[in-house]
């Protein structure tokens, strides 16, 4: 798996006085070892690094940190790496992006030993138009990822501090359409959240309206 200039960059923000990096632990290298915590810094799927955390969280506390690009830069180059063009993305990430991700790996957070941050950053990603890469960027390859702010960060440490993502309109029961129309999203993001908040115990079914789960606050 290629790693980017964004994941060093991001552990060098990361640390403060103290840290250790690339440590080993057990069989593992670690990100950042701050006291007792490890930190684990991961830019793209969850699914990737999902064994060794579970393996980690055994014996210490873990946290995943996790960038949302909130303001994307592209910049397009040429075969020999020179300077094309630069413009910003029009995709803004949401703090609700970070389901697309946490949907591999949700009930972690079911347990104590682990918590997980998400950094609203801005980012300027390199891409070249050599045919090598996804159809969606119509073939450019992605050759490097930059960190160039952060914008917040915020952090979550129990399955209830999810419950935030929840409109406070929400009465009693409510469906993944319901929950979509509230919060502006696509039922298949509902979809996705009220899997997580199912999976970590969040939420739970409460019966169906039809052909529609109901879910409740657990």
């Amino acid at each position: 798996m290629t790693e980017y200039s964004l994941h060093s960059e991001i552990k060098e923000w990361y640390m403060v006085s103290g840290d250790e990096l690339e440590v080993k632990v057990e069989d593992f290298i670690v990100d950042v070892l701050r006291g007792r915590l490890l930190i684990e810094i991961q830019t793209g799927n969850f699914s990737a690094i999902k064994k060794k955390l579970i393996k980690l969280l055994l014996n210490n506390k873990v946290r995943l940190v996790h960038p949302i690009a909130k303001l994307k830069w592209i910049v397009q180059v040429n075969r020999s790496g020179e300077f094309v063009s630069r413009r910003k993305s029009p995709k803004k990430g949401k703090l609700t992006d970070l389901f697309h991700e946490l949907v591999h790996t949700p009930s972690l957070m079911k347990n104590r030993n682990f918590s997980l941050e998400v950094l609203l950053i801005e980012e300027e990603e390199l891409r070249c138009s050599d045919g090598r890469g996804s159809w969606k960027r119509k073939g450019a390859s992605v050759k490097d990822r930059k960190l160039l702010n952060v914008f917040d960060r915020v952090v979550f440490e129990d399955s209830r501090d999810f419950l935030e993502f929840l409109p406070k309109e929400l009465n009693g029961y409510f469906t993944n359409k319901v929950l979509a129309s509230k919060m502006g999203i696509s039922i298949r993001l509902s979809q996705k959240i009220t899997y997580c908040l199912r999976r970590m115990g969040a939420i739970s079914i409460a019966g169906k309206r039809r052909n529609e789960l109901l879910f409740q606050v657990s």
